[in-house]
C-alpha cells in the first residue's frame, strides 16, 4: 500500500510537470518564440517523474494483486481499464513525440508529404491520450492519498478535470498544429 501511495502522488507531481511543459509548448507555438533550452528544461523532469511513475505503476500491476480482477465490476472499473491503456498508448506515443519535430523536418525537406501529415496526424492521438490518462488518474489518486473520501466530491472534481483536460487538449492541439503547419509551410518557413 506505500508504494501504491507512493506513486500516487508522483502521478500528481508528474501532471504539475506535464503543465508545466505543455504551457511552454503552447506559449512557444502561439507566440512563435521557439526557446529549445526552455523546452528541453521542462521535459526533463517530466519525463523522469513520469518515467518513475510508469515503473512503479507496473510494478505494482505485476507485483500486487491489487484491483487486478476487472471483470468483476466491468463498469466501475471502466475508468481503470481507460487509464491502463492510455498508460500502455502513451510509450511509443512519447518515444514518437520526443523524435517528431526531427521526423517532421526530414519530411518537409524531403518532400515527403504523405508522411509528414501522418506524423502531423499523431499529435491529436498523442495529446488526447495523454490528457485522458490525466482526466482519469486525478482522483484517483487523491482518493489513494486519502485526500478525497466523498463520492460526491469525486464526481465534482472528476467533472471539473474532465472540462479542463478537454480544454487542455483542443488548446494545445490547435496551438501545437498551426504553430507546426506555420514553420513547416509558410514561405521561409523550416521546408
Amino acid at each position: 500500500m506505500k508504494i501504491k501511495k507512493i506513486n500516487a502522488f508522483l502521478s500528481l507531481v508528474t501532471i504539475l510537470a506535464l503543465l508545466v511543459h505543455v504551457g511552454c509548448i503552447v506559449f512557444s507555438y502561439l507566440t512563435f518564440i521557439y526557446d529549445p533550452v526552455a523546452i528541453k528544461m521542462t521535459a526533463r523532469p517530466f519525463l523522469l517523474l513520469a518515467g518513475l511513475h510508469a515503473i512503479l505503476g507496473m510494478a505494482m500491476l505485476i507485483f500486487s494483486s491489487d484491483g487486478t480482477r476487472l471483470d468483476l465490476y466491468p463498469r466501475q472499473n471502466a475508468a481503470t481499464v481507460l487509464q491502463r491503456i492510455s498508460a500502455i498508448l502513451l510509450i511509443p506515443l512519447v518515444v514518437l513525440h520526443i523524435r517528431l519535430f526531427k521526423l517532421l523536418t526530414a519530411c518537409a525537406e524531403g518532400g515527403q508529404w504523405t508522411g509528414f501529415t501522418l506524423l502531423m496526424l499523431t499529435q491529436p492521438v498523442f495529446y488526447g491520450v495523454l490528457f485522458t490518462h490525466v482526466a482519469v488518474s486525478v482522483t484517483r489518486a487523491l482518493v489513494t492519498l486519502g485526500w478525497l473520501s466523498s463520492l460526491e466530491k469525486k464526481k465534482t472534481i472528476d467533472r471539473i478535470v474532465y472540462i479542463a483536460s478537454a480544454v487542455l487538449f483542443l488548446l494545445t492541439v490547435w496551438a501545437v498544429i498551426q504553430g507546426e503547419l506555420g514553420m513547416f509551410l509558410s514561405p521561409g518557413g523550416t521546408s
